[in-house]
């Protein structure tokens, strides 16, 4: 491990020489390259620099309790001073291990999440808009910019259905574990009797490809344009700037009528369009992800489920890491840190141990 480490510092001096030379630096598109490599590489430069610091410290402290003349005051200060910097790097040694493992390369990149509401009817459809809404609150946390690209409202204010977009450092690293089912236990407000429902909504999460990886063939497009629609009259629009596009080899389709503009609308369903295709692809790439996301994903019935949100309890668990929060007023007001930490701890810990068995 430290030979890797060593190889990968010298990369990132190799990169601070280059960002210095007149060449690179009187070139925009050179220094973002250069920049977006030292970016990636320094937390563990970082953390490598502060392991060599405490280990020269940990050699000094060796000499010393070496040198057999040595006072047996100063003697004692070295094995407390040995003692102190082992510990220490112990600490860096397993934070190296963690930031060696292989980095998703979708990480980096800007996230489309589509929530639909499954088993429940029009309840499925009211928590459906709270998961959308416990979303844009986490990106507004963020920073991350969040837009609408596709929604379906019912009369009650639920959401049949909603795509949109999220913009913004780590929005796919953070948000990538919350594909899956999530189901909902809770007294509806039509419930008369007090009886508790459970309900499901599927939510699933797509890196954004970038236009250079995919190219789409125009003619295997078919575009249609119709006039933008809502529930109860709303959002209703006179023009037909509403786009649905249909990808004729995969039968993928894409609707977008959240903008007015119909160049707006358009450029938005092929951004998520060149998203899903992407997808098609890396699951052809490796049939092992695109098991575990089916698998995930489900059907959306009521025994399938990747976290449960309970009212009556205030508790949000996830049975995938068998963790429980009793928060769940918080969690769906966007405070989802705690959650997203433990998995994304729990799919590390589980990275670092197929390492190791290999």
């Amino acid at each position: 491990m430290l030979d890797k480490l060593k190889l990968i510092e010298e990369k990132y001096r190799e990169l601070e020489e280059k960002m210095a030379s007149p060449e690179v630096y009187n070139d925009p598109a050179a220094v973002m390259k250069v920049s977006k490599e030292q970016k990636e590489l320094s937390p563990v430069v970082e953390v490598y620099r502060a392991y060599l610091r405490h280990k020269t410290a940990a050699d000094e402290a060796k000499v010393l309790l070496s040198d057999s003349g040595s006072d047996p005051e100063l003697r004692q200060m070295a094995e407390e001073e040995l003692s102190a910097q082992s510990a220490v790097m112990a600490e860096l040694e397993e934070k190296l291990k963690l930031l060696l493992l292989p980095r998703d390369p979708n990480d980096s990149r800007n996230v489309i999440i589509e929530i639909r509401g499954g088993a429940g009817g029009e309840e499925a459809a009211l928590f459906a808009y709270n998961l959308f809404r416990m979303y844009t609150m986490y990106a507004e946390r963020k920073r991350w910019k969040s837009e609408v690209t596709n929604i379906n409202e019912t009369e009650l204010g639920g959401i049949k259905e909603v795509s949109f977009i999220l913009e913004g450092e780590g929005a796919y690293s953070r948000t990538k574990f919350e594909s899956g089912v999530h189901r909902v236990q809770r007294v509806p407000d039509t419930e008369a009797s007090g009886r508790i429902h459970t309900s499901t909504v599927t939510v699933a999460v797509l890196p954004e490809a970038e236009e250079v990886e995919l190219e789409i063939n125009p003619v295997d497009l078919q575009i249609d344009t119709f006039r933008s629609s809502g529930a109860g009259g709303q959002h209703v629009n006179k023009t037909e700037s509403a786009i649905r596009i249909t990808h004729m080899p995969s039968g993928i389709v894409v609707e977008c009528q959240d903008e007015r503009s119909q160049h707006k609308n358009r450029e938005r369903a092929m951004k998520i369009l060149r998203a899903k295709l992407y997808e098609i692809e890396r699951e052809k790439q490796n049939a092992a992800i695109a098991a575990e996301r089916k698998n995930q994903v489900g059907t959306g019935m009521r025994n399938e489920r990747i976290r449960t949100y309970n009212y009556p309890q205030g508790r949000v668990t996830d049975h995938r890491i068998g963790l429980t929060l009793y928060k769940l007023e918080a969690l769906l007001n966007g405070d989802l840190d705690e959650l997203i930490d433990a998995l994304r701890t729990a799919d590390q810990a589980e990275k670092l141990r197929a390492s190791e068995e290999n």
